[in-house]
Parts: C-alpha cells; structure tokens; sequence
C-alpha cells in the first residue's frame, strides 16, 4: 500500500508525518478526521527494501474474470464506471485487486478515463486490456468489452491449465525418481560395500557403477546441488536476453513429442488475442505489438514483428507467415480469407478454437502416453541399482556353499 508523507497544521501548530493509505484522497480524508489540514501531501518513492515483491500477475485469474464479469453487468445495469468501480473495490476478495481498483476511483473522479488509470497498473492490466477498455470508451461498448475479455482470459487460462496437466506428470515422476535414487545410493548401498570388500570377490561392471556413483554422491552432494541451482539461474538468466530467449524458444518447439503441443498452445494464444483485439476495433498494428508481448515466444514474435513490418510497406500480413516453419497453411490460409473478406477477427476467432481443441487433444493422449512410459523408467532405474547388488550377492553365497 502506497505510503504518504505529509505537511498540515493542526491544534497544537505545524504537523508532518508518514501515512500509509491506498490513495491520496484517502490520506487526506483521513488526516483531516484526525484534525489536520493538509498543506502538502507526496508519495514516499518505493525502494528496494520497501516494494512489495510479486512474481506474476498478484491477482488470481479466477479473481480477475469475476471482476469483468461483475463490471460489465454493473454497466449494463446503468451504474456508472465510476460507482461501479467503487462498489467492486467494496467487494472484491482480492486485496491487491482493491487496493488498485481504490486508487483507479480517484483517477476516474479526478477525470481521468478508465484506460489511463488501468495503464498505471501495468502488473494487473496487461496491455491488452487497456487497449480493448480504450477500444470500448470510444465505441460506447464497454460492457461487451469486457464479456469479451473474460471470455478471452477464461479460454487462455483452459489452454495454459492443459498444458500444465500434461506436464505435471512426467515432471512430478521425475522428482520421485531422484529422490528414490540418491535414497539408495546414499542409504542402502553403502551398506553392501563392506561386505562386499570383506569377500574379495570380482563385482561385475554394473556394481562398481553403482557403487562408485553411491560413493561420490556421499562426498559431493553439494556440488550436485549447486550444479541445478546454477542451471536454474542460468537458464533465468538467458530467459531475460532477447537472443538466447529465442534459441531456447526455438528448441522448445523442436523437442519431440512436446514441441508440436507448445507450438499448438503458442498459436491458439496468438490467434485468440488477435481476434478478441480485432473485434474490439483495435488498430492492427497497434493489435501486433500487443501480441508480441503475449503470445510469450520469441519464435513467434520474431515472425509478427515480420508481419508488422510488412504491413506498413503496404503488403500482406501473411507473407512473412507464409516463409516460417512455425506457421501451418491452415493459419495463412485463413488470414488471407479474413483479409479479403473483412471478417479477419472471425476467421482467427475459427482457428484459435482449432488450435485450443487440438491442445486439448494432445494433452490427452500425451498423459495417457507418458504415464506407463515413465512408470517403465522408474523401474528401470530402481531395477538396475536392486540387480547391482543381487547379482554379486549371489556369487558370494555360491562361493560359501562351495
């Protein structure tokens, strides 16, 4: 919550302090029920220490869909954006979402349209809502606008929540098959190695293998540790470069079997947002370099960028489309239909319902694919540390009956 420092008089003389409230109007109302007027009142920058640290959006999405929902029905209703703002500020469960849509109200009564004061909460409203809201102010249409919003972050979400499925899997299989390894090799081999010393006899290749990896990871385990925690920070690191984002975007959509599916994801999401900015009467070059943040893809963005550039040399949208492998015929085709027949936003709106089928598709025989496939991988590697002990094991009792 936004902190404010202040200059007032008050019965006793000459007052100054720090207040914390969520707007400037408040703090005022506030000292002003305390018996201060106010000579000056600023906002206290944010530094490092002070600033709320966020990862993501801090509102949930589910949040922020019934926060449409409710202001579009409220504008239907006839309440002004004004009231309507302030009686959703009121209601919301979702404390950052307040504490915005609080000093959103102070902008709108101060003047400002709905567009500038979403703007100023970049965290919360992407771009892309603040340009459709900016579309609605000036077509009289704000209510549909934001059906057509909700309904657009609801589809985004379905496709991102299938993906996540699908991968949930695998990954969280993953994790299992780690910890069960290094509990063998760290527990339980160490226990065979004496007795396999004390015996003298030959251990085949694959038990020196196991043991030698129980060994170093009793010593080195740190460095183990230390090596995927720098990988993971490199890897955030090259996600913040524009350049080795692309190469690992572009690997991304190359892998086997999960590259289809994410390229699929990629473009449904392209496709979705384009036709929702489209229908809104969003500019088209202004809709493309929305996209270009969205669509989350360095891939994909490189090739808008194309089309963009295109366009303002007065060609078509799709012929840089057309050069890329990452754009199926099915994608160009329809856009050069829309373009000739000016239903450009109903043509994409067709092939992102496409793409969110196919993904959905996908995931599903993905799960149903993967699943006995990492079960077999489980046991692969649980089986050949179990038989690097057995089978010595069973030299060693051979030699005593002898």
């Amino acid at each position: 919550m936004p902190k404010y420092r202040y200059q007032g008089r008050g019965k006793e003389g000459k007052r100054s302090g720090n207040i914390t409230s969520p707007s400037k109007r408040e703090a005022i109302s506030k000292l002003r029920e305390t018996g201060i007027r106010v000579i000056d009142i600023q906002e206290v920058p944010e530094t490092f220490l002070t600033k709320e640290i966020t990862i993501g959006n801090p509102v949930k999405l589910q949040d922020f869909v019934i926060f449409m929902r409710q202001f579009s029905t409220l504008l239907k209703a006839g309440v002004s954006v004004v009231e309507s703002t302030k009686i959703l500020s009121n209601q919301t469960e979702s404390k950052p979402l307040r504490r915005v849509l609080t000093e959103i109200e102070t902008d709108l009564r101060e003047g400002n349209p709905l567009s500038a004061a979403t703007a100023r909460h970049k965290k919360i409203f992407s771009p892309m809502f603040t340009s459709m809201i900016k579309a609605g102010e000036a077509g009289g249409n704000m209510d549909e606008i934001l059906d057509r919003l909700a309904l657009h972050y609801e589809k985004q979400h379905r496709t991102k929540q299938k993906i996540l499925s699908a991968l949930a899997y695998p990954i969280t299989v993953g994790i299992i098959a780690v910890i069960v390894v290094v509990f063998l090799l760290v527990a339980v081999v160490p226990t065979f190695v004496e007795m396999f010393a004390g015996f003298g006899a030959e251990l085949p290749a694959i038990t020196k293998l196991v043991l030698n990896a129980s060994g170093f990871m009793q010593k080195m385990w740190w460095l183990i540790i230390l090596l995927i925690i720098g990988i993971y920070i490199t890897y955030l690191l090259l996600k913040q470069q524009k350049k080795s984002k692309y190469y690992i975007d572009y690997f991304s959509l190359r892998i086997p079997i999960f590259g289809k599916m994410l390229q699929k994801a990629a473009l449904a999401r392209m496709t979705r947002t384009l036709s929702s900015l489209f229908s809104s009467s969003v500019p088209i070059l202004q809709a493309l370099s929305i996209v270009e943040s969205v669509v989350e893809n360095e891939v994909i963005t490189k090739v808008l960028r194309e089309s963009k550039d295109s366009l303002e040399k007065g060609q078509s949208l799709t012929e840089p489309m057309k050069k890329h492998w990452a754009f199926p015929p099915l994608i160009t085709q329809m856009i050069a239909i829309g373009e000739e027949t000016g239903s450009l936003d109903e043509m994409l709106g067709k092939v992102a319902d496409f793409y969110e089928a196919e993904v959905e598709s996908s995931t599903d025989r993905l799960k149903s694919l993967i699943e006995p496939l990492m079960i077999v991988f489980l046991a692969g590697i649980v089986g050949t540390i179990v038989t690097s002990i057995l089978v010595p094991m069973f030299d060693i009792f051979n030699q005593i009956q002898m």
